[in-house]
């Protein structure tokens, strides 16, 4: 493994994995916590969160037929595309999906392998994907990809607490000195660019400053550990008052799993739009299965999946 994820990177994978991206030990109070997708069925099922539960390793780890490494933000929509995969090409019931921010699974690409704890996982990927952007950046510097697909879009929200009690009404605001910020570290979230981007367009310069700098010193902006969905987690257990993400995650916090947040939305011209794509490996262990997914992904189907959870298409 590269530096970058030894000493604290790899305790910090861990702790943030097995504690703040898993299961909740109480149900109730703590029952919006992590995972939300349905388990394999089968198996002597061992789960013991927050201790012994994993939310972002998906499916067949044991000789897959296809391995994904998708971007993080898209794990609420995990179960029901694989399934939806499977029924259409049933000639492929061993999938292994990755749901870590892609700055991580990148650098798993890179060294070839990614240590959780005491699990190496050493599987090569059939498919990647990130934001269309960032994808153009990798396969100019490693020339990975053989073919690509657009296939989704997304443009940035801001989530608060049920009743809105510091009264954000948009990206200003979260410059506030009394508005504590969950914010994606920019280290290895992608996202975390795009939402510097809106601060820029909303508050210029100083507003960037404000949140990103001046505000991590004090204390009222924090930085994910290692997952941009420790922001919806923060603002429901009353740790932030305001989180920018992807208006999917609030989305889903809000529409699917009918948890006590609100969603402000950010107009259009201080907004930033992502654009997702797909990619083939060069190196794919199973060609013909990347090639099938990515026309699965390209398909009615899977399309419908996307707009279920409030993703847009990949053409306004």
């Amino acid at each position: 493994m590269s530096s970058r994820l030894n000493g604290p990177w790899q305790r910090a994978l861990l702790a943030s994995l097995l504690v703040a991206l898993c299961g909740s030990a109480s149900a109730g109070q703590n029952d919006y916590l992590p995972p939300w997708n349905p388990p394999p069925t089968g198996g002597v099922s061992f789960a013991m969160p927050p201790f012994d539960a994993i939310a972002d390793l998906h499916g067949d780890i044991v000789d897959p037929q296809l391995t994904v490494f998708f971007a993080g933000n898209q794990f609420m929509v995990v179960h029901d595309l694989v399934e939806a995969f499977k029924q259409r090409y049933p000639q492929y019931q061993r999938v292994y999906v990755e749901t870590l921010p892609p700055g991580i699974l990148a650098k798993q690409i890179e060294t070839g392998s990614l240590v959780m704890g005491n699990l190496r996982i050493a599987l090569k990927p059939d498919i990647f994907t990130n934001g269309k952007g960032s994808m153009a950046d990798l396969q100019k510097e490693h020339d990975w990809f053989a073919d690509t697909v657009d296939y989704a879009r997304n443009p940035l929200a801001i989530m608060v607490a049920k009743g809105n009690p510091k009264h954000v009404q948009g990206l200003k605001d979260l410059g506030r000195s009394d508005v504590r910020v969950s914010m994606p570290n920019p280290k290895w979230e992608g996202i975390a660019k795009q939402i510097e981007a809106s601060y820029r367009k909303a508050g210029g310069d100083a507003l960037d400053q404000a949140v990103m700098d001046t505000k991590v010193k004090d204390g009222s902006t924090y930085l994910t550990t290692i997952h941009h969905r420790e922001s919806p987690l923060r603002v429901l257990q009353g740790e932030s008052d305001a989180a920018p993400v992807w208006s999917t995650e609030a989305y889903f916090q809000q529409q699917i799993l009918h948890r006590p947040v609100e969603t402000i939305v950010i107009p259009a011209d201080q907004n930033v739009t992502a654009t997702y794509t797909a990619a083939r490996l060069k190196a794919a262990p199973h060609v013909q299965a990347a090639k099938d997914f990515l026309a699965f992904m390209a398909s009615s189907d899977a399309q419908a999946i996307y707009r279920k959870y409030g993703f847009q298409p990949a053409t306004p």
